[in-house]
């Protein structure tokens, strides 16, 4: 059951920090014409910073799933 928890924790994460990279991404979209350079430059730092999380988040989540395949 605890396994089953952190695998939840785990895709909610990875489901999370996708959401984050849409929504960076489209702010960014949105924003890159009618906004002055450090605008911009906030929502690519946002983007990158939600990039980074999704990495980390699906890292993480694949070795969990292989600590699983494992036992």
């Amino acid at each position: 059951m605890k396994q089953e928890n952190g695998e939840a924790a785990a895709v909610t994460r990875v489901a999370d920090a996708a959401r984050n990279v849409l929504s960076a991404s489209e702010n960014l979209e949105k924003d890159i014409s009618h906004s002055d350079p450090s605008m911009r430059a906030l929502h690519l730092a946002r983007l990158a910073a939600a990039v980074d999380e999704l990495q980390s988040a699906r890292v993480a989540l694949d070795e969990l799933l292989a600590r699983k395949s494992a036992d």
